[in-house]
């Protein structure tokens, strides 16, 4: 285990802080989880902006997978979802906010779909844990914990929406 519960969420409290102090509040950001524990870490982010700020953020989610340079286009289209983003995002400032940054191609797929919706004011990172090992050149905005991995390990985070729990693993390859 390298994140429990409290862990998680004063890493998540830390980074609502400083998404607040370097956007000047918040009432011009957009939160955008990526499918699948971006959406629940975003819903997170946007509770406690509420609770320190008195702000309702907009929070929408981005399926990536027709932006993906891994799959075949018959996977794309089996497996693609809507992306749901609830404001105009020209005036805003865009959050992705993901579970992991590994190579950096998940970051690419989401910033390709905001910009297939319409062009942001500026998109910022934010995610949970930063694993290093990147192919191209994405730097997080917000981390909430870097953790060294080899390529032989990965990093699982369990999120109670999904999961039933809250939490971030390293697990080995073949596990």
């Amino acid at each position: 285990m390298v994140m429990d519960e409290a862990a998680l969420t004063r890493a998540l409290a830390r980074i609502t802080h400083e998404i607040i102090e370097r956007n000047k509040g918040a009432e011009e950001i957009c939160l955008l989880g990526v499918k699948r524990r971006g959406i629940p870490l975003a819903a997170i982010l946007a509770e406690n902006i509420r609770r320190f700020e008195g702000v309702d953020v907009p929070l929408g989610h981005l399926d990536i997978t027709l932006h993906r340079d891994d799959l075949t286009e018959a996977d794309k289209q089996s497996t693609a979802g809507a992306c749901h983003i609830p404001c105009d995002i020209r005036e805003k400032t865009v959050i992705i906010v993901d579970d992991v940054l590994y190579t950096g191609r998940t970051a690419r797929a989401a910033l390709e779909a905001v910009f297939a919706y319409d062009r942001p004011k500026a998109v910022q990172l934010a995610v949970l844990i930063d694993r290093g090992h990147r192919e191209l050149p994405f730097r997080p905005d917000y981390v909430g914990k870097n953790v060294p991995t080899s390529k032989n390990e990965f990093i699982a985070v369990a999120v109670r929406d999904i999961d039933g729990e809250n939490g971030v693993y390293i697990c080995d390859a073949q596990e």
